[in-house]
């Protein structure tokens, strides 16, 4: 093993270059995985998000993006099964403050030849051509689809006082944020004016 601009190489990865500028793809030789049918063949990858095109304008991906897994040859087609170490940087939701996070994503994916003879219509399947499979499109699917829908630092982030806007995580500003039913409000008006 070695390691050429951040990306691990093994004797099952490679490196594409197309026009003269660096294309990194996370490829598995699937020549390896033929000769030992129903043997998982380990693979590890080191990215980073630009290079997976996976950016989002509400949070970044920071550093290394590590890809740990297995190819396996199942005789129909092929696994690749693993984890994905990130670290997710954002502005929280609730209380507008810096955050990271680590974070570890699972992904399992089949994967079969283009031309196989198998019906090419199975949507839980994904297909490929040579004998490579890139790997990159699924790994960036899996790490922009696993992430919440909001940002929160912690789940138990008190957010900002609504009168104030002070941060409550840093604790409480005193003001009153008792906050009425509106269908009651007419009582409360009663209760005023006596």
């Amino acid at each position: 093993m070695f390691f050429v601009k951040g990306i691990l190489l093994t004797n099952n990865i490679a490196v594409a270059i197309i026009n003269e500028v660096d294309i990194y793809m996370m490829k598995i030789n699937i020549i390896e995985a033929n000769e030992n049918l129903g043997s998982p063949i380990s693979f590890e990858f080191v990215s980073n998000a630009q290079e997976l095109d996976a950016v989002h304008e509400n949070y970044s991906f920071d550093g290394d993006i590590i890809v740990k897994g297995e190819f396996v040859a199942t005789g129909r087609g092929y696994r690749v099964s693993g984890q994905i170490s990130c670290t997710k940087s954002f502005v929280c939701d609730r209380c507008l403050e810096q955050s990271s996070q680590q974070q570890v994503h699972d992904f399992d994916e089949a994967y079969q030849r283009r031309g196989q003879g198998y019906a090419e219509d199975d949507q839980d399947v994904n297909y490929f051509d040579g004998e490579q499979v890139d790997i990159s499109p699924m790994i960036r699917d899996v790490l922009l689809s696993d992430q919440p829908l909001n940002n929160i630092c912690n789940a138990d982030c008190r957010g900002l006082c609504l009168k104030c806007g002070a941060n409550l995580n840093h604790g409480d500003c005193g003001c009153d944020r008792t906050v009425i039913d509106p269908r009651l409000a007419a009582l409360q008006q009663l209760l005023i004016k006596k």
